[in-house]
C-alpha cells in the first residue's frame, strides 16, 4: 500500500519553513496590526528610514515591490503624516521620499512589536539555539545579514 501523501509533504523541509513562516507572518502582521500599521507599510516605512531620502523607483526596487502597490502604499504613509514625497534634490523629475518625525515615532514602536512577536515565534529554542537556526537560515535563504 502506498504511503499516504500528507505525512511525505509533512517531512520536507519547503513544507516546514512554510509553515513557520506562515506563523511568523501572522504573529509580525497581528503585533502590527495593534500599532494600526500592516506588514507591507511597515517593510516600506522601515527602507525610507534606512535609505532616506530614497527617490520612489529606488525604493521599490529596494523592496522588490511593484511600483502600482508602492504608490498606494507611500500614498497611505503620505495621508497618516508618516512620510513626505518632495523634488528629489539630484533629480528634481523625481520624487524624494522621507520619514517624518511621527513616521520615525511610529517605526519604533513597530520595530519593537515585530521583535515581540518575532521572540514568541522561538520562544521554544534557547538562545544559542536561535543564533544557529538564524545562522541556517541565512545560509539556505541565499541573503546575508
Amino acid at each position: 500500500m502506498a504511503e499516504a501523501p500528507l505525512p511525505a509533504i509533512r517531512s520536507l523541509p519547503s513544507w516546514l519553513l512554510g509553515r513557520a513562516a506562515a506563523r511568523g507572518r501572522s504573529l509580525v502582521a497581528e503585533a502590527l496590526a495593534a500599532e494600526g500599521m500592516k506588514m507591507w507599510h511597515h517593510v516600506v516605512l522601515s527602507a525610507v528610514r534606512d535609505l532616506a531620502p530614497v527617490a520612489q523607483a529606488d525604493l521599490g526596487r529596494g523592496v522588490q515591490l511593484d511600483p502600482k502597490d508602492l504608490v498606494g502604499i507611500l500614498n497611505d504613509l503620505q495621508s497618516a503624516g508618516l512620510v513626505v514625497r518632495e523634488p528629489d534634490p539630484r533629480d528634481r523629475r523625481k520624487n524624494a521620499v522621507s520619514l517624518t518625525d511621527e513616521g520615525g515615532r511610529l517605526l519604533t514602536r513597530c520595530e519593537k512589536a515585530a521583535r515581540e512577536a518575532n521572540d514568541a515565534l522561538l520562544a521554544p529554542l534557547s538562545a544559542a539555539e536561535r543564533d544557529r537556526f538564524m545562522d541556517l537560515l541565512i545560509r539556505i535563504s541565499g541573503t546575508q545579514s
